[in-house]
């Protein structure tokens, strides 16, 4: 019998056949587990590169429009004098992040990930294989814009910042918390816009402080500069600490 007659007979044997009741062995695998599993072991690998360079690393999150980039500018302004720093940039596309950067004399290198919304750890070792930090004090990783994917990534950095400016909304850390949650510190932003949107400050503070009581909470504003000279300062002294060998975080 040719090959299309017996896929014939087959496909009316199945048909016609009646239906079984059999249980058939099942096995569930979580695919998520795994990756953020493997996500792990390579950002583990990267924390030890930052650690035999010297390295400091900042890992910046936010929602998309929330100001990490406006942010990420003046603080470089007030770093430069004193340390030696580097950009790593996430977009799903353009280098116009990493230009800011550079406009400013500072190396940056772009990640673009196409419709992936989050940096992990294997993207951050290929461009750490690419972007030598040799010399560098300090490293910020600018992440994707989104409030979700990001938090779960341990990137190998030591320090997690969260930005959400006050237009978004005093629910945002509720509505996610995990984000919230694993900050080091909270940045609110864009405090000048309170008087035109719909946004109690002070609830916004209390809502982050329910969601992660032991992150610092900073409100500033990069149109104004209010706030900005005591987040630069309180990011030095932490800087300071953590290159003296300070305890760090170990993950997410």
């Amino acid at each position: 019998m040719d090959k299309s007659k017996m896929f014939a007979q087959a496909s009316t044997e199945l048909d016609g056949a009646a239906p079984t009741t059999a249980k058939v062995p099942t096995q569930r695998v979580s695919v998520q587990t795994n990756v953020l599993q493997q996500n792990q072991a390579t950002a583990e690998e990267n924390r030890g590169l930052f650690t035999r360079t010297g390295t400091v690393v900042m890992n910046m999150m936010s929602g998309p429009g929330a100001g990490k980039t406006s942010i990420l500018e003046a603080t470089l302004r007030g770093l430069q004098d004193r340390w030696r720093v580097g950009v790593i940039e996430g977009d799903l596309q353009t280098n116009l992040d990493a230009e800011r950067i550079r406009a400013l004399g500072v190396p940056s290198y772009q990640i673009t990930t196409g419709t992936v919304c989050h940096l992990d750890a294997r993207m951050v070792a290929r461009a750490l294989a690419e972007f030598p930090i040799q010399g560098l004090d300090f490293l910020v990783i600018e992440n994707v814009g989104n409030l979700i994917c990001p938090s779960s990534y341990f990137l190998g950095e030591h320090l997690r910042v969260v930005v959400c400016s006050v237009a978004e909304g005093a629910d945002k850390p509720k509505k996610y918390p995990v984000m919230f949650n694993k900050a080091d510190i909270v940045l609110l932003n864009k405090i000048d816009l309170v008087p035109y949107v719909d946004v109690d400050l002070e609830t916004l503070r209390q809502n982050v402080r329910e969601v992660t009581p032991r992150a610092e909470i900073l409100a500033l504003s990069c149109k104004t500069g209010e706030g900005l000279g005591a987040w630069i300062e309180w990011l030095s002294r932490t800087i300071e600490r953590l290159s003296q060998g300070s305890p760090v975080k170990a993950g997410p």
